[in-house]
């Protein structure tokens, strides 16, 4: 871990020679962290208030961990206090948290978020800010597993009285000792808090230890998670995905008798159960009381994991939140740090990780492949969607090779998704150029519905009637409109404009307009129906019905689909405003988005363009849902006849089927 080791006198005394902040930030950026101005003020501002305080009360010689980065993250903690028990003389810890507020009321009806002056997004509750960071470094590092007591957590408010903050202050009986807050005025009680917390004088070997303690999920928070996603899983693993399963505990079994390194690459198509592999196996492992971790390289993906493997509403303080990662929040950890990890959706893997702007020193893929005794890649070569991500197949058995390991590949073959159809996404990949031969006609197939609607009005009549009926429907399109980010008057802008209809994209952020799910969990909340979702929202995921309308990015001229980058909003392929530039493989990456937009429905999917040629193309191609004669093919009903009204499935308020 890393973190700048201090004592309270000490930051007085570079507080007054005026090296404080200098010092401190040449640290973070030694440790890869690039500084802003907000983060020099509070250091300026916060750290001698707290550093003073302590000072007054007799502590300036405790040993102070500042900007303390937690461990497999990016995230790190103000200051960590450490020393001796005043009467058992074991190792102590306080977790700050400062803030410069002075005033703080709560946000709407949202128990845990505070609106603070002059920040425009309401803020987590600093109490269950730090308490999470309590948790977190007691599930994680080995020193503290049998010793969660020792760990202690306060909100640190220097600026602000008790009444200026009372909403935050008022709830202190469902606190815990690991979430107190303390306010200016409250020197007594703070004086009374520390001497039951701290002995006097220095006692380095706690916070040594603590720098020093290896990194390790503790049994508990496996047990959790084991519980957590087993309460919730109900995947069966079928042939090669079995295997593919069987593959990765062969693996760790051979790291756990010193055997030669294998790394495992499952391979599929949408819906062939690679995710229910990845849950599978972060089950099993977990309960094993391995030390196992899931990474990926969306944040739409891995939050609605987070919110997946948790069995009640998802909070900020859920504990199992930290085994589902990012691919970047491996950079330099140790080698073999944890025993398994899954890298889904490894197709998103970047050339190098990047955090906060400062790049990784060695490939990402492998970083990743370094971090873990059993490395474990889920990806489909076709879902690289933007210019800078890399993974493949290929590429992954070429790092392998780079560091001499052995690898297993698994190409899954069966297909959950799509209705379990095959044949429709042979037939994709031939619509969009990305197989050998021409388009050609669909034939229709029994266990999947494919129709082309005449307007964006009756495809969004039919998918409502669908999500009526029980099912799951949503509405995506190419990325070929503005994108307002801000929320206009508490609402969604209607930034996607086809004729008279008009409807938001998918909500910015986490903190949308009342009624609006956040951008990542578009696709998983029911409420998601409204807005239009973009192809960072609907990839990885899945609904029983979909509807997809082709921009001007991708349209048919002369029979063949020609890709048009000038015409997409999406700055992966045009660059920004300021620095304009086609993305060199932009024709692949419109079609590569194409085919996860189109490949998203279990049961159908609709399709419009809003080019005419290209439309009259599509008709010629797949029966209108108006064509009365539609039902003369199997597996297509017109509307008002059957139209995939076979076996509904309940509404999906979380993750569900074979492939998420």
């Amino acid at each position: 871990m890393r973190a700048f080791h201090t004592t309270p006198n000490a930051i007085l005394d570079l507080h007054g020679t005026g090296r404080l902040v200098s010092l401190v930030g040449a640290h973070l950026v030694e440790s890869g962290y690039l500084v802003d101005s907000r983060e020099q003020a509070a250091w300026l501002n916060s750290l001698p208030a707290l550093a003073r305080h302590l000072q007054q009360l007799g502590y300036g010689d405790l040993d102070a961990l500042v900007e303390f980065q937690l461990p497999r993250s990016s995230r790190r903690v103000d200051v960590i206090l450490g020393g001796a028990a005043p009467e058992s003389g074991g190792d102590t810890y306080l977790v700050v948290e400062l803030k410069q507020w002075s005033a703080a009321t709560r946000y709407d009806d949202a128990e845990n978020l505070v609106a603070v002056n002059g920040m425009g997004q309401p803020q987590l509750h600093p109490g269950v800010q730090v308490q999470a960071y309590c948790n977190y470094l007691v599930d994680f590092l080995v020193k503290l597993h049998e010793f969660p007591a020792t760990v202690h957590g306060m909100a640190y408010l220097h600026n602000a009285t008790r009444q200026r903050v009372s909403h935050l202050v008022a709830a202190e009986r469902k606190r815990t000792y690991q979430s107190m807050v303390f306010t200016l005025g409250e020197e007594e009680k703070f004086a009374r808090y520390l001497r039951m917390k701290f002995a006097a004088g220095r006692e380095s070997r706690a916070v040594h230890r603590l720098l020093a303690s290896p990194v390790r999920p503790s049994r508990q928070l496996l047990a959790l998670a084991a519980q957590e996603i087993g309460r919730r899983q109900h995947f069966i693993l079928l042939d090669d995905q079995r295997e593919a399963y069987e593959l990765v505990m062969r693996a760790l079994r051979w790291a756990a008798a010193g055997r030669r390194k294998r790394v495992v690459v499952i391979s599929g198509g949408p819906g062939s159960g690679k995710s229910a592999i990845a849950l599978s196996l972060l089950a099993t492992l977990a309960e094993g009381g391995h030390a196992v971790a899931h990474a990926t390289g969306s944040k739409a993906f891995t939050l609605s994991l987070q919110r997946y493997a948790h069995a009640r509403d998802a909070g900020p303080h859920q504990r199992t939140r930290p085994l589902f990662s990012f691919f970047r929040d491996f950079m330099n950890v140790a080698p073999d740090s944890v025993d398994v990890l899954i890298c889904d959706e490894a197709h998103r893997m970047r050339e190098r990780s990047d955090r906060n702007g400062v790049s990784g020193s060695m490939p990402q893929v492998e970083e990743l492949i370094q971090a873990a005794k059993v490395p474990v890649f889920l990806l489909d070569d076709y879902q690289v969607v933007r210019p800078n991500e890399v993974g493949t197949v290929g590429m992954i058995v070429e790092a392998a090779g780079r560091l001499d390991l052995d690898v297993d590949v698994v190409n899954l073959g069966a297909q959950f998704r799509c209705g379990g159809s095959p044949r429709y996404e042979r037939w994709v990949l031939h619509l969009l150029g990305l197989a050998l031969s021409h388009p050609y006609r669909w034939l229709g197939d029994d266990d999947f519905y494919l129709g082309v609607v005449d307007s964006p009005e009756t495809m969004e009549a039919v998918l409502r009637q669908r999500n009526a009926e029980g099912m799951t429907a949503r509405i995506s399109a190419g990325f070929c409109w503005d994108w307002t980010k801000q929320p206009q008057r508490g609402r969604l802008v209607s930034d996607v404009r086809i004729g008279n209809w008009h409807r938001p994209w998918n909500a910015y952020g986490n903190h949308p307009p009342k009624g609006v799910p956040a951008g990542s969990y578009w696709a998983t909340d029911p409420r998601g129906f409204t807005q239009i979702g973009c192809i960072y929202t609907a990839q990885g995921f899945e609904y029983d019905w979909s509807g997809v309308i082709l921009g001007d990015d991708l349209v048919v001229r002369n029979g063949r689909f020609v890709s048009q980058p000038n015409q997409s909003r999406d700055v992966a392929i045009i660059g920004t405003a300021e620095r304009p530039r086609i993305a060199r493989n932009a024709d692949r990456l419109i079609r590569n988005a194409y085919k996860v937009l189109l490949t998203r429905g279990l049961r159908g999917c609709l399709v419009y363009s809003v080019d005419e040629e290209t439309q009259e193309f599509l008709r010629n191609l797949i029966p209108s849902i108006l064509d009365e004669k539609a039902h003369e093919a199997p597996g297509v009903y017109p509307v008002g006849d059957d139209l995939g009204r076979r076996a509904p499935v309940q509404p999906r308020e979380e993750l569900t089927g074979q492939d998420r």
